[in-house]
C-alpha cells in the first residue's frame, strides 16, 4: 500500500441518538456535566441536535445529542443509538481521494460543512459492489481539523 497522504489525529466527536433527546440531555449534560455549546437542525438530514463538549481547548470532544425530526423518515438518527464516530483528519480532501482510490464507500453528499462548521464527509456503514470497503456497520465521519487542532495533536505526539 502506498504511503497515506493524511493522518487521523484523534476522536472529534461521538453522536448518540434517541427518539426524544431529553433523556440524553439528562444523562450527558445534567448528570455527567458536559457543557452545551450549540444546536443544529437539518430537515434534509432529519436531525435536531444539541452539541455538548467534554474537555476544553483544541482537544475537546463533542458529544452530539440527536433526535429525529420525524422518527418515521430516513435517516433515522436514533437507530442505532450510537449514531456515528467522528475522527479528526489533517487533510480531508487528500484522505477522501486516497480512500476512494482504495474502494472505500462514502455516503451521498460528498465533502460538506457539518454542524460545527468544519468540512466533513462520511464513510458508509456498508460497502457496495462498486466500493466494497465500508465501516462494517459503523458510520464514520471524517472531520477536517483546523490548524490549532492539528498543531495540538502534533505537539502532544512529540511529548
Amino acid at each position: 500500500m502506498s504511503e497515506r497522504p493524511f493522518s487521523i489525529l484523534g476522536v472529534q466527536q461521538i453522536a448518540v441518538g434517541a427518539r426524544d433527546r431529553r433523556a440524553l440531555r439528562r444523562l450527558w449534560i445534567d448528570l455527567l456535566g458536559l457543557t452545551p455549546t450549540g444546536d443544529f437542525r437539518s430537515e434534509s438530514e432529519n436531525v435536531d441536535e444539541e452539541i455538548a463538549v467534554a474537555g476544553s481547548g483544541p482537544l475537546r470532544v463533542e458529544v452530539d445529542l440527536m433526535e429525529p425530526i420525524d422518527p418515521e423518515k430516513r435517516p433515522r438518527v436514533h437507530e442505532p443509538p450510537l449514531n456515528h464516530v467522528g475522527l479528526w483528519v489533517d487533510d480531508l480532501h487528500a484522505a477522501v481521494a486516497w480512500l476512494e482510490g482504495r474502494g472505500v464507500r462514502f455516503t451521498p453528499g460528498g465533502i460538506r460543512h457539518g454542524a460545527a462548521g468544519h468540512e466533513v464527509c462520511f464513510i458508509h456503514p456498508r460497502g457496495s459492489e462498486a466500493a466494497p470497503v465500508g465501516g462494517e456497520g459503523v458510520l464514520i465521519e471524517l472531520v477536517q481539523a483546523p490548524a490549532e487542532v492539528v498543531e495540538a495533536f502534533r505537539r502532544n505526539a512529540a511529548d
